[in-house]
C-alpha cells in the first residue's frame, strides 16, 4: 500500500489548494505515511482561538484513531520555513466540545535560524509551547511532549499556517502506537488491493478519444475479493475528498483528464466506527491506443481470363505492424460478424472487388481497412494454326516452328509452349524445341506472359499436310521388249523424275522402277512407279489323242491365242487332223507379246496287235520315245484297271500278256506320258486304244 499512499500524498499536496473543511469535515488519517499539504483559507468557522493559537489563517483539520496503546508523536515540517501553528484535541472529544475546551497539546513554530519544525516528540516536557521559552526557561523549539494513547481513541488535529501566503508542509507520525486503519489489516483486508489497468498503474487503454467508459467494471478488480470495502469514482480530487458527484453511470472520458477513485471501509458491525471514515485514494488516467489502417489496392493477374486472381493480402500497404493481430475477411459483413475468415491470406483466390483486413493491437483496439482487388490488363491472345509438310520418313509427322504462330500482339510478350492445356496451366512438360517441334496433326498451347507476369493461353492447331500423290500414275505391265510412257498427270506445280526429266510425263520407258517428286505448294511427294514385264504364258501340258492336240496353258494374261504356224491364230486350244510327226505350237496371251513355242510329237498310232510269234504286229513298242523324260507306257482294261506298265525295264513294250499270260482278245486302252526336254519341262500325254487278238 505504500505506493498508493504516496500517490495520495501527491494528490492532496498538489491539488487540495482550498481547504473548506472544519472539525466536522476533518480529513481522516488512516496511515502512518507522510502527508504533504498546502492549506488555504479558514473554512466555515474560526476554531483556532484556543490554547496557544490566535485564530485561523490557512488551516486544515485532521482526525485519526490509535491502533495500539503506546506513545504517539508527530512532526509538522514547513517547506518554506514559515510559521505553522497546531492544536491537538482528544481523546474522544466531539467537535462541539472542541469549540469550548483547550487542546490536549498546542504549539507553534516561531522560526529562527535552523529551527522550523513543530509537533510532539519524546524529549520535550511542556504540553504547550510558551512564548519564546519552555517551562525550564530554555528557548522555544516548537516541540512539546508526546501523548500516551490507548487503542481506539479518536483525536482531532488543527494545523494552521499563521503568516504569509499559503505554504506547503509535511506531517509525519511516530511513537510506538500506530494509527487505526482498515487498510493493510490482514483481518479486515486479507488481500491486496489492485490498482486498475493492464499494468496495474492506474492507466487504462481506450481506443477512441473521447470514449464512453463504465467505471463500475473496475470495482471487482480493485477490491480483489476483500469484504466490506466499496469503491467510488469521481471526476475531480475535490469531489473525491468531499464524496460528492460520484460517477454512477458510464460517462465520456478522455486522455486530458485525471479521474479519481476512493476505496472506503464499511464496518458491518458498527456504522459509527472510525474505520468507516478511512479512505484510500487513487487516480485513473486514460491512454489513447487508437490506431488506424490505410485503405490499399492490390493488383494481380486474372490469368487466362479466368475471372479470378491470386492475391497476397498480407502485402497490401495498409499499415500493418508486427505488434498487431491481423485477420482478413471477404466482405465487411463477414468482418463485422467474425465469419468466413480468410485462412490463406498469402494465397487468396478472388474475383475483382474487395477484401477487408481487421487488426487488433496489444491493447485490444481494432482498426479495419478495405483492400481493393484489381486485375492487371488481360493478356490478349488469339488462337492460331500452323501447317507444315509431312516428313518423308514418316508422313504422319511434320516439323513446326511454333514461334511463328501469331497468337498475340502484346509487345515484349514472353511465350512458352506446352503439349496440353493442363500442362500449360500447371507449367509442366514445357516444349523446349519449339523452333523445330516434330509432331502429328493436333494442337499445342502457348502461354503468353506480359510484363507484369500475367498470362493467357492460346491454342495452336497443327496440320500436317499429307502427301499428294498422282492418281493417274500407276504401275504398268508391258512386254519385255516394249517401251511405254509414264504420265503423272496435271495439277502439280513441279515434277522431277528419277530420269532427270522435269516434265509431266516421260516416254520410251522400259521395264524398271522409277520415281517422281511431285510438288504441291511447298511440299514435295515422292511417288514410286514400276514398269513390269508381262508374265509369259506357260504350257502346263499337251494331250495328244489320235490326230488331235490339246494345249493346256497357265500364267500370262488370258485370253490366250494359239497357232501352229505363227501366222494363223485361233482362240481354241485344240488342234485336230494333225499329222504324225513333229509340230510346233505357238501360244500368246492378252499382252500380245512375242509368242512362246513348243515342239509337239504326234507318235505313230498302233491300234491292233496279234501276239502269235510270227514277228508281225506282235508287240506295241514306244521305245522310239525313250529319250523323253519320265516316259511311261500304261495299259488299262475296259474297267480302267491298270494291267501293265512299260518303262525302261521292259523296253517300253507290251506283248499282250500280263504276268506272262496272254490276255483275252479284246480292246484295251493305253496312255503314254512324258515331260518334254524344254525350260518348262512341259508334260505330254498321248492316249489311244489297241485291239489285242490272241489265238488259242
Amino acid at each position: 500500500m505504500k505506493k498508493i499512499l504516496l500517490f495520495i500524498t501527491f494528490l492532496v499536496s498538489h491539488i487540495f489548494f482550498a481547504q473548506n473543511n472544519d472539525c466536522l469535515t476533518a480529513i481522516p488519517i488512516c496511515s502512518n505515511a507522510d502527508i504533504t499539504l498546502t492549506p488555504t483559507g479558514t473554512g466555515n468557522s474560526d476554531e483556532g482561538n484556543a490554547g496557544c493559537l490566535s485564530g485561523e489563517n490557512n488551516s486544515i483539520w485532521f482526525t485519526f484513531s490509535t491502533l495500539t496503546a503506546g506513545t504517539l508523536t508527530f512532526a509538522i515540517d514547513p517547506v518554506n520555513n514559515v510559521d505553522y501553528d497546531w492544536a491537538l484535541y482528544g481523546p474522544n472529544n466531539t467537535c462541539a466540545e472542541i469549540q469550548t475546551i483547550d487542546p490536549l497539546r498546542c504549539s507553534y513554530d516561531a522560526p529562527s535560524a535552523g529551527q522550523y519544525t513543530t509537533g510532539l516528540n519524546l524529549t520535550a516536557l511542556d504540553t504547550s509551547e510558551g512564548a519564546g521559552t519552555d517551562n525550564l526557561g530554555n528557548p522555544s523549539d516548537g516541540m512539546v511532549k508526546y501523548i500516551d494513547v490507548l487503542p481506539g481513541q479518536i483525536y482531532y488535529l488543527l494545523v494552521d499556517q499563521f503568516s504569509g501566503s499559503s505554504s506547503q508542509f509535511s506531517l509525519t507520525f511516530g511513537g510506538s502506537a500506530g494509527l487505526l486503519t482498515p487498510f493493510g489489516d490482514p483481518v479486515l483486508q486479507p488481500f491486496p488491493f489492485i490498482i486498475p489497468g493492464p499494468n496495474h498503474d492506474g492507466k487504462i487503454n481506450i481506443c477512441t478519444n473521447p470514449a464512453t467508459y463504465d467505471f463500475s467494471t473496475l470495482t471487482a478488480e480493485i477490491i480483489n475479493g476483500n469484504p466490506n470495502f466499496i469503491v467510488k469514482y469521481y471526476r475531480t480530487p475535490a469531489d473525491a475528498l468531499d464524496n460528492v458527484n460520484a460517477i454512477t453511470t458510464p460517462i465520456s472520458v478522455n486522455t486530458a483528464d485525471t479521474y479519481h477513485y476512493v476505496i472506503s471501509y464499511s464496518d458491518p458491525t458498527s456504522p459509527a466506527s472510525f474505520l468507516n471514515k478511512c479512505k484510500q485514494f487513487g487516480t485513473i488516467n486514460f491512454v489513447d491506443r487508437f490506431f488506424a489502417l490505410t485503405p490499399a489496392t492490390l493488383t494481380s493477374c486474372s490469368n487466362n481470363n479466368s475471372g479470378t486472381a491470386l492475391y497476397n493480402l498480407t502485402s497490401a500497404a495498409t499499415g500493418i505492424t508486427p505488434n498487431l493481430t491481423v485477420q482478413y475477411y471477404p466482405s465487411l459483413a463477414a468482418l463485422n460478424t467474425g465469419t468466413n475468415e480468410i485462412t490463406n491470406p498469402y494465397a487468396y483466390h478472388s474475383a475483382a472487388g474487395s477484401a477487408y483486413v481487421k487488426a487488433t493491437n496489444e491493447f485490444g483496439c481494432i482498426a479495419t481497412a478495405e483492400i481493393t482487388l484489381k486485375f492487371h490488363p488481360l493478356v490478349a491472345v488469339t488462337d492460331a494454326s500452323l501447317r507444315t509438310c509431312f516428313l518423308e520418313t514418316n508422313p504422319s509427322l511434320g516439323t513446326f516452328n511454333l514461334s511463328t504462330a501469331t497468337v498475340t500482339t502484346v509487345v515484349g510478350a514472353t511465350k512458352k509452349y506446352y503439349p496440353s492445356l493442363t500442362d500449360a496451366e500447371n507449367g509442366t512438360n514445357e516444349i523446349l524445341n519449339f523452333l523445330a517441334y516434330t509432331a502429328p496433326a493436333g494442337v499445342v498451347y502457348v502461354k503468353v506472359f506480359n510484363a507484369q507476369g500475367c498470362y493467357s493461353i492460346a491454342k495452336v492447331t497443327l496440320t500436317v499436310l499429307s502427301p499428294v500423290y498422282s492418281n493417274v500414275l500407276q504401275d504398268k505391265i508391258i512386254c519385255i521388249e516394249d517401251k511405254t510412257t509414264l504420265d503423272a498427270g496435271p495439277g502439280f506445280s513441279g515434277y522431277e523424275w528419277s530420269t532427270g526429266a522435269t516434265t509431266q510425263a516421260i516416254n520410251n520407258v522400259s521395264v524398271g522402277t522409277y520415281w517422281v517428286k511431285l510438288k504441291t505448294g511447298d511440299c514435295i511427294t515422292l511417288q514410286t512407279v514400276k514398269v513390269y514385264a508381262s508374265e509369259q504364258p506357260v504350257v502346263s501340258g499337251i494331250d495328244i489323242s489320235s490326230n488331235t492336240i490339246t494345249v493346256n496353258v497357265i500364267a500370262g494374261a488370258p485370253e490366250y491365242k494359239y497357232s501352229m504356224d505363227n501366222i494363223n491364230w485361233q482362240d481354241s486350244n485344240v488342234f485336230t487332223n494333225v499329222s504324225r510327226g513333229d509340230h510346233t505350237v505357238y501360244v500368246k496371251d492378252a499382252y500380245d507379246c512375242e509368242p512362246i513355242e513348243i515342239t509337239v510329237v504326234v507318235p505313230n498310232l498302233i491300234n491292233v496287235i496279234t501276239p502269235n510269234g510270227d514277228g508281225v504286229n506282235d508287240v506295241i513298242d514306244y521305245s522310239a520315245l525313250s529319250g523323253k523324260n519320265g516316259l511311261i507306257f500304261s495299259i488299262f482294261d475296259r474297267y480302267g484297271t491298270k494291267i501293265h506298265q512299260a518303262d525302261k525295264s521292259n523296253g517300253y513294250q507290251w506283248d499282250g500278256t500280263v504276268a506272262g499270260k496272254k490276255i483275252p482278245t479284246g480292246t484295251y486302252w493305253y496312255s503314254v506320258t512324258w515331260n518334254e526336254n524344254d525350260k518348262k519341262n512341259t508334260p505330254f500325254k498321248f492316249s489311244g486304244w489297241v485291239m489285242v487278238k490272241n489265238r488259242e
